[in-house]
């Protein structure tokens, strides 16, 4: 998956709001006002930050040569994915469904409860890790 198609496909999750804090070139995504994805290009490649839990971010560095930690974030909870074409684009698409789901995790109760009655907890928590 590319820029775009990544773009796309954060856009596609229930209720998140797209703004550009860092300017126009670089948006970041909000569920409830909370960051969970974050896109930028450095030197032409396209990039995205996504919230994950640290026991997962250290298995998807390991897993994935272009997953680092977090660009200007914090690296036990943030992984930066560099978009070269070499994730497949099911385990990019687990990645974003993942950060969405950590930061709705975070979310007061009232919140999540609504989003769950809105959207359902398949479509809401399609990222959480089973324990």
């Amino acid at each position: 998956m590319n820029y775009d198609a990544c773009k796309t496909y954060l856009l596609s999750k229930p209720e998140v709001m797209e703004v550009y804090p860092f300017g126009s070139d670089s948006p970041s995504f909000k569920i409830c006002h909370k960051v969970f994805a974050t896109l930028s290009y450095l030197h032409g490649t396209g990039q995205m930050n996504l919230k994950c839990d640290p026991d997962e971010a250290e298995r998807l560095r390991d897993t994935f040569d272009a997953v680092v930690p977090g660009h200007h974030m914090n690296k036990r909870h943030w992984n930066t994915l560099i978009l070269n074409d070499s994730i497949p684009e099911e385990d990019l698409k687990f990645m974003m469904d993942h950060s969405y789901s950590v930061v709705v995790d975070g979310l007061p109760q009232d919140q999540q409860d609504g989003l769950v009655a809105r959207h359902g907890f398949d479509v809401i928590h399609k990222g959480k890790l089973k324990k």
